[in-house]
Parts: structure tokens; sequence; C-alpha cells
């Protein structure tokens, strides 16, 4: 399996994610929420994995233009966040990095949430020199 990165390919946090990957040789497929959408089996995968306040991005402008019934049903039930993802997915936290690297993590699965330099280096470098 290889990994993809899910986004939106003009956000800034984006490009610094495609450079570090870029960087450390790992190839990728790029998924744009703002092409192709999203499923919502994607999206309760990575709930059920990493949380919602993870992966819902409740700092951007799209959270803060819902009205206050949205955001309020969205703090009741996980579900109604949910589907607040699949009809906004600018409030997807970004990147989203899943997949499967055969030589790194004993071929277990990476779900990653967010950009963190030193997490991408951890997780995708790979010592050739070995």
């Amino acid at each position: 399996m290889t990994i993809t990165i899910y986004g939106i390919k003009s956000c800034s946090t984006m490009k610094k994610a495609f450079t570090k990957l870029d960087a450390l040789g790992v190839s990728y497929d790029f998924h744009d929420y703002k092409k192709q959408g999203i499923d919502k089996d994607s999206v309760q995968r990575w709930v059920d994995e990493l949380g919602i306040d993870k992966v819902l991005n409740k700092r951007g402008t799209t959270w803060r233009k819902l009205t206050d019934e949205q955001k309020q049903a969205a703090d009741e039930k996980v579900n109604n966040a949910i589907d607040l993802l699949i009809e906004n997915t600018s409030m997807i936290k970004r990147p989203i990095v899943e997949g499967q690297l055969a030589d790194k993590n004993n071929g277990q699965p990476i779900l990653l949430c967010g950009f963190n330099e030193a997490e991408f280096e951890a997780v995708f470098f790979i010592n050739k020199c070995s």
C-alpha cells in the first residue's frame, strides 16, 4: 500500500507537508478535497482512530462561519460533526496522511493528522545506511 495525503492543494500547511515528504523520498498520492470530496467511511475511520477533536479544525474561518445551532449540533453528536466535515472539507485538519510503508513501522498502518515536521521525520525517515 502507498501513502495518501488528503487536503487542499493551495493550503500553506499542505505545501509544507508536500515539501517534507518529497525531501524524505516518500512517494504519495494526493487527494484534493476541493476536487474529489471525501467519503463518510474515510472521515469516520479518522475520527474513530484519532478523535473528533483532532480531525475537526475549529480554528478556521469555515467553523467560525457556521451558525451557533450547527456548532452546537456538532459538539453534541460526533455523527453531526462528521456530516459537517463531509459537507465542509475545509474544516478537516490538514493534512491527513494515511497508508502503509513496507519498509517502515513493520508495515503497520500510518495515520497522521496535521503537519508536525518532527513527527513526519520520525515516521517516514528510512535509514538507508543500514
